[in-house]
């Protein structure tokens, strides 16, 4: 009989340690869904931040691009679209087509060097072309001839590729606007780590088409933060069951 009824004891106590448990994870989640609303919360604030600072860089009136003594402190976080103008020699020999895809359909953007009065390059998206005027003669009467000037965003060099592809230098096939690489590929010298998009000034001929930088954040930290407080509500209530069916 005394072995027979230590069954139900164990069973039972098989069943606390699984309730004490499953209470103990709940709570733990509780606490991790907890953390990342909060984590998404500062996000959120974060990004707003960010778009409040970069409308006031787009807006604001042009100044003179970065020298060469000014290129090693510059980035994202207090550079990216700021309004520049930049003075100088297109040296449209060494333009490269980048694929694209913008609000006037699929073509590609082009891109040429600038050379300035010191020597340095920057490199210059002065827009859009559609696929069928990628050739250079197509799109010749758009040649800048002479010193000029251009006002546009500054942008941070995009290494590698885009439209998951691979930037091929040797076949002068581009996908993004990889600064470093196609100043290599080009053989410049001097090149700023920036590149700049023109603006919707017209060339001659009517292309390329500039002004179609796309400034846009996507921010979904909102729903992201209260997705994970649902989440830690959610465990709330299931450790609170958890403790009530120990009682």
């Amino acid at each position: 009989m005394a072995e027979h009824s230590t069954v139900p004891e164990m069973q039972a106590g098989r069943s606390l340690r699984a309730r004490l448990l499953l209470s103990g994870i709940m709570v733990l989640l509780v606490f991790v869904f907890g953390a990342l609303g909060t984590w998404q919360v500062q996000r959120l604030f974060w990004k707003l931040d960010l778009i409040d600072r970069v409308q006031a860089r787009i807006h604001r009136a042009a100044e003179p691009a970065p020298g060469v003594s000014d290129w090693a402190g510059i980035n994202v976080a207090k550079d990216e679209y700021r309004r520049l103008t930049a003075t100088g020699v297109f040296d449209h020999g060494k333009t490269v087509l980048v694929q694209a895809v913008t609000t006037l359909g699929p073509g590609f953007w082009v891109v040429t060097p600038l050379i300035r009065d010191d020597g340095s390059t920057i490199l210059i998206n002065r827009g859009y072309v559609p696929s069928d005027r990628r050739d250079k003669a197509a799109r010749a009467g758009g040649d800048v001839a002479g010193r000029t000037t251009v006002t546009g965003l500054l942008r941070m060099s995009e290494p590698g590729g885009g439209f998951l592809r691979s930037n091929d230098p040797a076949g002068d096939r581009w996908f993004s606007r990889d600064v470093a690489a196609i100043a290599a590929a080009k053989g410049l010298t001097d090149v700023a780590p920036y590149f700049i998009d023109a603006d919707q000034t017209p060339n001659k001929g009517g292309l390329p088409v500039g002004g179609l930088t796309v400034v846009n954040f996507r921010n979904s930290h909102l729903i992201y933060a209260l997705s994970w407080y649902a989440m830690a509500v959610l465990s709330v209530a299931g450790a609170w069951l958890a403790f009530r069916r120990l009682r």
